[in-house]
């Protein structure tokens, strides 16, 4: 979202096995170690399309209030917020699975940049192949249109 990996407050509450609203109480008590960088509200449009993601609503199954998504540092910080030893471990998984997946981002971008050189050679090889075949294409035609030439040396022909 917003162009940042995210965790939601339900899934992380899922994963610190605690109520989602308790973990929101404790982030809303601790607001000043959670600026917009670490963790930000859902706007009502992005609520909308999550929430549109998960087909028909139950009765008591999606929470009424906008979720809160922690960014990398947020989930980090969440583990001064929820002192237990779940939280701990629970943290030290997800901020692996994070430096997983920014590796698996650097890899692929690494690969984007190969891939676009190779690219830029084919390009400018079929460039210079184009040049190779018009030119190759000017000796056949003139090959294929012989002019006629004088002969030189003994002409028996004219003598006759």
């Amino acid at each position: 979202m917003r162009d940042q990996n995210v965790m939601l407050d339900t899934d992380l509450a899922a994963l610190y096995e605690v109520e989602t609203k308790q973990l929101k109480r404790q982030v809303r008590r601790n607001a000043e170690r959670f600026p917009e960088d670490f963790m930000f509200e859902l706007t009502p449009k992005e609520n909308q399309s999550l929430r549109s993601q998960f087909g028909t609503l139950k009765r008591g199954e999606h929470a009424k209030y906008v979720p809160m998504a922690f960014t990398e540092q947020g989930v980090a910080m969440l583990s001064s917020v929820l002192n237990s030893k779940r939280a701990i471990k629970v943290n030290i998984q997800i901020i692996r699975i994070f430096t997983r997946i920014r590796q698996i981002f650097i890899n692929n971008t690494e690969l984007r940049l190969e891939v676009e050189k190779i690219k830029t050679k084919l390009d400018n090889n079929d460039k210079n192949l184009e040049v190779v075949f018009r030119y190759l294409d000017e000796l056949i035609d003139k090959k294929n249109d012989p002019k006629p030439r004088k002969r030189i040396g003994y002409k028996s022909d004219e003598l006759k």
